[in-house]
C-alpha cells in the first residue's frame, strides 16, 4: 500500500518543461537485452519508455493518465536517475541495494514527505498508512496477529463462498455477455472484504465506502494552481477537507459496529474487527481506542480491496492478450482441482496461478509509486552522493521494468516467478507490497485471497478484451484502467479430476 503523494511528485515532475539529468553507471553492470525472437506483443501502457523527456504539454496531459509513462529510457537503464523538478532536484533510485538502503537499511535518514501524509490522514487517519513512527509501530505489533497465516487461513472459506456465489451470478447470464471486467472485481472484493471484516454487517460501509474511494481518487487530480506559493497550499487544505467530509458517512458506521463489538464481546463474529476491538499490546496489555480502531479498519477495508480489485483486472487483461499462458492456467487449475471448489489447503498446490498473479503484479504495480523521502543527513546512494533535503523517490513502476533487472521486462512471462529465479533476485527488485518494516501488512491476505478468486473463476469462465477496447493506465491511488475495461464472459468446462496419482501435465510437472 504506497503513499498517494506519487500522484502529486509525478505531477510536479510533469510542470518541469526542462528536464536536466545526470546519469552515473556502476562498472561492471550490464544492461540485459531483449533475446532473439522474443515476443514484442505491446500491451496497454507498455510502449517503450520515451528516449527524452516529454514535452512540457505532453507531461501535463499526462498526468491524466499515469504519469509514470512519461519517465525517460535513462531511468530504466541506469541505478540511478537525477531530476530538476518543479521544486528541486529529485533522485529516482532504481537499483536495488539503494532501495534497500532508502527503505531499509538507513530508513531513517529518509523519513516521508508530510504532504503525502497529509492525504492519507484525510482518508485513513492515523492508520498504517500515515501513522507517525512511534505510534506506527505500536500500531503494527497490536495488528500483527491479525494478519498471521493462520488468522488468513481462517478467512479463506468467506473468500472462497463469496466468489463462488458470484460464479453464479455469472452463470446465470447469456453466454457472450458484455461486461466490464474492472467494475465486476471491484464488487467482488468489496464484498470479501466485507465479509472477513464485518461478517453480515457491512451494507451500510460498502455504500459508504464506494462513495467515499471514488470522491477520493477524483480529488487527486492536480494542476499549475496546486504547485503555485500561495494559492496552492490553499487549494491542497481543500481538497483534505472536502475528502474528510466524505469520510463522514463511512465513520458513523464504523463507530456504531465497534461499540455494538464491544458490548457483546465473546458472542461477536470472529471477523477482523472483533479481533482488532480485542487486540492488546503483548508487551503492556494495552489495545487501541475506537478513534484508533476506526483508522486501521478504514485503513485496511479501503486499501484492501482496491488493490486485490485492481490486480485481478489487470489478470484478466493479461491472460486475455496471453492464451498460452492461459492455457497453462487452466492446466494447472484442472489437474488439481478436477472442477471443484478450492481450499486454502490447494494454494501449495498451485504454483503457476500464483506466478500469473505475481508477473501482473510486476507489469501492472497495484501501487507504482512508492512516497517522496527527504533526506536528514549526507549519505551515499548508488556512488551518488547525496546532500541534505535531497528528495528521493523509489517507484516499483521503474524497477519491476528495469533492464539490469529483467530479461524483455514489457513482455508478460509468469514463468519469472518459479522458484529457482526468484530466489536468485535481488530481494528490493520486486515490489508489490512494498519493502522495508513498512511492507504491507496485508500481503499475505491479498495473496491468499487473489489466489482463491482466480481459482475459482478461472476454471469456469474466460475473459475476452471486447474488440476495439482500447485500454489506457490510469494512477488515482492505484494503477487502474482509466475507463474501466470491457470484456466478453465465455463458460468454460473444467476437465475432471484425475485419479490420486496421476502425473500432473508437462508444463506443471516443469515448475514444480
Amino acid at each position: 500500500m504506497s503513499n498517494v503523494l506519487q500522484i502529486y511528485s509525478i505531477w510536479l515532475y510533469a510542470a518541469n518543461a526542462y528536464t536536466r539529468t545526470s546519469i552515473r553507471a556502476i562498472p561492471g553492470n550490464t544492461i540485459v537485452t531483449t533475446p532473439a525472437g522474443a515476443s514484442k506483443k505491446t500491451l496497454a501502457g507498455l510502449a517503450p519508455p520515451p528516449l527524452k523527456p516529454a514535452s512540457f504539454l505532453a507531461t501535463v496531459r499526462s498526468t491524466k493518465g499515469n504519469p509514470f509513462e512519461i519517465i525517460p529510457l535513462q531511468a530504466y537503464e541506469q541505478p540511478f536517475y537525477l531530476s530538476k523538478w518543479l521544486l528541486g532536484p529529485v533522485l529516482m533510485v532504481n537499483d536495488p541495494e539503494g532501495v534497500r538502503r532508502v527503505l531499509l537499511d538507513n530508513v531513517a535518514n529518509y523519513p516521508k514527505e508530510e504532504m503525502g501524509d497529509e492525504f492519507f490522514s484525510a482518508m485513513f487517519g492515523e492508520g498504517l498508512l500515515s501513522a507517525p513512527g512511534a505510534k506506527w509501530r505500536t500500531h503494527r505489533k497490536v495488528m500483527a496477529p491479525s494478519f498471521g497465516t493462520r488468522t488468513v487461513e481462517s478467512y479463506a472459506p468467506a473468500m472462497v463462498e463469496t466468489t463462488v456465489a458470484f460464479a453464479e451470478r455469472w452463470d446465470a447470464l447469456p453466454q457472450s455477455s458484455e461486461m466490464d471486467i474492472a467494475a465486476e472485481m471491484q464488487a467482488l472484493t468489496l464484498k470479501i472484504i466485507c465479509r472477513t471484516m464485518f461478517s453480515s454487517d457491512a451494507e451500510e460501509l460498502a455504500a459508504h465506502a464506494g462513495q467515499a474511494l471514488d470522491f477520493a481518487q477524483a480529488s487527486l487530480e492536480f494542476g499549475l494552481l496546486d504547485v503555485l506559493p500561495l494559492i496552492g497550499p490553499w487549494r491542497i487544505k481543500r481538497k483534505q477537507e472536502a475528502i474528510r467530509a466524505h469520510f463522514k458517512g463511512m465513520d458513523a458506521a464504523i463507530y456504531r459496529l465497534i461499540g455494538e463489538r464491544e458490548k457483546i464481546h465473546n458472542e461477536a463474529p470472529k471477523d477482523f474487527l472483533t479481533r482488532l476491538v480485542a487486540a492488546k499490546d503483548p508487551d503492556d496489555g494495552v489495545g487501541l481506542n475506537a478513534n484508533e480502531v476506526r483508522d486501521e479498519v478504514i485503513t485496511i477495508f479501503m486499501a484492501g480491496h482496491e488493490t486485490t480489485a485492481v490486480t485481478m483486472t489487470w489478470v484478466w487483461y493479461l491472460l486475455s492478450q496471453h492464451p498460452a499462458e492461459e492455457a497453462m492456467l487452466h492446466r494447472e487449475l484442472d489437474a488439481v482441482l478436477g472442477g471443484r471448489i478450492p481450499t486454502v489447503e490447494d494454494l501449495p498446490h498451485l504454483p503457476y496461478t500464483r506466478m500469473v498473479i505475481e508477473e501482473t503484479m510486476r507489469v501492472y504495480p497495484p501501487a507504482p509509486g512508492i512516497s517522496l523521502r527527504e533526506a536528514k543527513e549526507a549519505d551515499e546512494l548508488c556512488g551518488f552522493k547525496v546532500t541534505p533535503g535531497l528528495q528521493v523517490l523509489v517507484s516499483p513502476w521503474i524497477l519491476h521494468r528495469h533492464r539490469r533487472l529483467w530479461d524483455d521486462p514489457e513482455r508478460f512471462d509468469p514463468t519469472r516467478f518459479a522458484k529457482e529465479s526468484s530466489e536468485k533476485r535481488p530481494r528490493f527488485a520486486y515490489l508489490p507490497f512494498g519493502g522495508g518494516p513498512r511492507v504491507c501488512i496485508g500481503a499475505t491476505l491479498a495473496m491468499t485471497e487473489t489466489i482463491l478468486i482466480l481459482a475459482v473463476l478461472a476454471q469456469r469462465f474466460r475473459l475476452r478484451l471486447k474488440e476495439g477496447e482500447e485500454v489506457t493506465l490510469q494512477t488515482r491511488i492505484t494503477l487502474r484502467p482509466k475507463n474501466g475495461m470491457m470484456t466478453i464472459l465465455e463458460r468454460r468446462e473444467p476437465a475432471a479430476q484425475p485419479d490420486r496419482g496421476q502425473e500432473p501435465p508437462p508444463q506443471q510437472a516443469a515448475i514444480r
